[in-house]
């Protein structure tokens, strides 16, 4: 979600956003073809995936500095609800199985279609259906359903985090997938604003089973347990203060990917994924292993979720997904990069050893 940061973006260069508005000639919002009125939500939808290219002025490009290779993209509509929108964050197993939340309180779960080649060109077998509250019911409006954080545990459960009523829920994992009755799980011990709250959020198996990476907004991160309270790490924060943090995604070993997305009404949406080394070290001491930034005539959007899985061609697959805010007025992008972590430097040759002169007697 967008909240105070964005308000105070807006308001601070709102006047140079109308004269580029007056001088700059905009496209038209796309259409999202969604019925007249709300209709009830699942449990089976149909899903529209219409691709997207990587640069809308080079279709034909597929690389971004870095090392990433674009796997494809897909904008996400629904002709039989009209609440496939706003999703917040995502999860994608290793059998392409697609889980995802929104934040309208919402469940949305599929299966990603590849091609031959191993790029992404649809979903199938959609399914939408609300997230269930303390008492078992679906959770009811916007304060108690802006649903941002996901994150899967090695044991099955999940944990959700919300904003608004800031909190974290452990649902636990039911026969044949089906998410149970949650519970509240620990969470930091700090106020939150209204719209800017636990948005990023990730299981941190290399702390332990039960551990989870929470970021807020404005850059906090906390090491959490199931077991025990949260303790605050060192900020990720983005470029600069336009930029909030919105997704973690567990990587190898200590390693965590952090998105961060970006807006002003100048150079419009942004995106960064970054590579950390381990967050729960000292600033000084993490390394940025790799970086992906969106931004330009890139594909852009509202980007809040992140995943992580194993690319086809054996090295790291990312898929994105964007909260379009509201339906006609943005896109619901799923889109894929590759990314394959660059040799390492061969070893350095030996110093050579200095005989000792013998000495002579």
């Amino acid at each position: 979600m967008i909240g105070l940061r964005s308000v105070l973006v807006l308001s601070m260069i709102g006047g140079l956003g109308s004269v580029a508005t007056q001088c700059t000639p905009r496209k038209p919002p796309p259409v999202v073809a969604t019925p007249a009125a709300p209709v009830k939500a699942g449990p089976e939808i149909e899903v529209v995936a219409t691709p997207v290219p990587l640069d809308a002025s080079n279709p034909a490009r597929t690389t971004v500095d870095g090392g990433f290779t674009y796997a494809g993209g897909l904008a996400l509509t629904s002709p039989t609800t009209s609440r496939l929108h706003g999703l917040s964050d995502l999860a994608v197993g290793a059998d392409g199985q697609l889980t995802a939340i929104t934040d309208e309180g919402d469940l949305f779960e599929a299966r990603i279609q590849l091609d031959a080649a191993g790029r992404l060109v649809g979903v199938t077998d959609g399914k939408l259906r609300p997230l269930i509250g303390l008492d078992g019911q679906a959770l009811q409006g916007k304060q108690q359903g802006d649903a941002e954080g996901l994150a899967m545990l090695p044991s099955g459960e999940r944990l959700v985090s919300f904003e608004r009523d800031h909190r974290i829920w452990l649902y636990p994992a039911g026969a044949n997938g089906a998410w149970g009755t949650p519970r509240a799980a620990p969470k930091p011990a700090t106020v939150f604003p209204d719209n800017e709250g636990m948005e990023a959020l990730a299981a941190y198996p290399a702390a332990g089973p039960d551990t989870y990476l929470v970021g807020g907004e404005e850059g906090e991160v906390w090491l959490c347990r199931l077991s025990a309270d949260c303790k605050a790490l060192p900020p990720q924060s983005g470029p600069d203060f336009t930029w909030g943090l919105t997704a973690f995604a567990p990587f190898a070993g200590p390693a965590v990917a952090t998105l961060h997305r970006g807006y002003d009404p100048i150079r419009g949406w942004r995106a960064v994924v970054r590579f950390i080394s381990d967050p729960t070290l000292p600033a000084a001491r993490q390394r940025t292993t790799a970086t992906l930034r969106l931004d330009g005539s890139l594909v852009h959007g509202n980007f809040e979720g992140l995943a992580l899985t194993r690319s086809p061609n054996g090295g790291t697959r990312l898929y994105l997904v964007t909260d379009d805010g509201a339906p006609g007025s943005q896109q619901t992008l799923l889109v894929a990069f590759d990314w394959v972590a660059p040799p390492a430097p061969p070893p350095l040759p030996p110093k050579p050893t200095r005989k000792k002169p013998s000495r002579k007697r």
